[in-house]
């Protein structure tokens, strides 16, 4: 069970077997090679002996005439009950002597055969000191390869380790993104996401707690007034027409109230449909829906929406309910804050990141420094909760998007929305 959970203690053992096989493997094979050729060239050696005394009738004219070749030699004439068809070849040890015997045809007729011995002694004691000398060399093997195995396991699993304790030390006060330039490039993309999702943490912890205390203050006001408008009426006695008052003021409180506590589970349905598995879309074919909808909305109001999304084709894998959700606020802020008779441009394009979607809006722009994406964070004199950028903000993380609020810089009043969905998320495009 330890093993299982133990990358490194796994790759080690793995690799130790591995190793360890592969080199008994080779030597195997090594010294089987080196025992059957010498065993071949002394079978040969004999058979030439033999074919000699079979042709010459004398070993004075064999092809090799070193008078060591002779020594240990010996050759008899034997008569078989059988005939043999082929070279017998076998060896014996005899009192720690080692013999290689030939059965040779010499007579096929007469069954005669030449039986020539030879003592290999050294050549066995030779063929001993190769296999201790590879058990040894193997053996010290053996040691360097725990040692690589312990040196190449501990750097391959440094980088895991390196961002193990990273992400272990971290809690909501202490979250710092990973330097993906150190990490091996296998390790980058693992790297990319890991900074992805802290991110979001951290934007999730930092606007969470807003939202909290946003939520309560926003709760607040209204209580206030309803209690306030009630002590009021209490002190002494009304008309009838102060009693509706008061009760149309209590009505309209509960109202704001209630608009407030619906923002509030709209966040919780948002995170529900960050569950949601991804789909492949066509990105253009939403945005063309979704700005046909607002455009008889814009017209209702005099206002005139104007469309222009390129290119025809752009497909993406993502939750569609998140990216409608961001456009729908888009739109809804553009036509809230633009004046009549005045435009909201939708577009679309193509930069080296992916696919830009941008709103444009003639209205009174914002003020940089204050952060509209956090919770209850309102701008202009427009009614409205606060939560629709935060909610816009959320849905972006959680498809791995950029969105981005500014002041238009083409010299014209108003706001500039910008959602960035990144080419990593999409599919390969196709053009009309």
């Amino acid at each position: 069970m330890l093993l299982q959970r133990s990358i490194r203690k796994r790759f080690f053992i793995q690799l130790i077997i591995a190793s360890a096989s592969l080199i008994l493997i080779f030597t195997s094979f090594a010294y089987l090679y080196i025992e059957k050729s010498i065993y071949d060239e002394k079978r040969d050696e004999l058979i030439k002996f033999a074919q000699n005394i079979a042709s010459f009738k004398s070993l004075y004219d064999a092809t090799v005439t070193n008078p060591d070749t002779l020594m240990g030699l010996s050759v008899e004439l034997v008569n078989l009950k059988q005939q043999l068809d082929y070279v017998h070849m076998y060896e014996k040890t005899i009192k720690d002597r080692t013999y290689l015997t030939i059965v040779y045809p010499f007579k096929i007729e007469d069954l005669s055969y030449l039986k020539i011995t030879r003592d290999i002694t050294p050549t066995k004691k030779l063929l001993n000191n190769i296999l201790n000398s590879i058990f040894i060399i193997n053996s010290v093997g053996f040691v360097l390869i725990i040692l690589y195995a312990i040196a190449l396991s501990k750097m391959l699993i440094a980088p895991v380790t390196t961002l193990s304790n990273r992400l272990s030390n971290m809690n909501e006060h202490l979250m710092q993104t990973i330097k993906v330039e150190e990490l091996p490039k296998e390790f980058e993309p693992l790297g990319i996401t890991l900074n992805h999702l802290i991110n979001r943490l951290q934007n999730f912890v930092k606007y969470q707690k807003e939202l909290f205390i946003g939520t309560a203050h926003e709760l607040k006001t209204p209580l206030a007034v309803i209690k306030l408008k009630n002590q009021v009426t209490l002190i002494k006695k009304r008309s009838p027409e102060e009693y509706i008052e008061a009760l149309k003021t209590t009505n309209k409180a509960v109202d704001d109230m209630n608009h407030i506590v619906s923002n509030i589970l709209n966040i919780g349905r948002q995170e529900g449909a960050q569950l949601e598995k991804p789909a492949e879309v066509d990105i253009i074919a939403v945005l063309k829906e979704k700005a046909n909808d607002f455009k008889l909305l814009a017209e209702n109001e005099s206002k005139e929406l104007i469309m222009n999304f390129k290119p025809d084709l752009f497909m993406a894998t993502l939750q569609v309910s998140l990216l409608n959700q961001i456009v729908q606020n888009f739109l809804q802020n553009a036509l809230k804050f633009t004046p009549k008779d005045k435009k909201v441009t939708i577009s679309s394009y193509q930069n080296y990141e992916g696919l830009v979607i941008e709103v444009l809006d003639e209205g009174c722009g914002i003020d940089d420094s204050v952060d509209l994406f956090a919770p209850f964070k309102r701008q202009g004199n427009k009614s409205g909760v606060g939560l629709g950028l935060f909610l816009a903000k959320s849905a972006a993380d959680a498809i791995g998007a950029k969105i981005e609020l500014k002041n238009r810089e083409d010299g014209i009043s108003g706001t500039k929305a910008t959602l960035t969905i990144i080419s990593k998320l999409c599919c390969p495009l196709h053009f009309k």
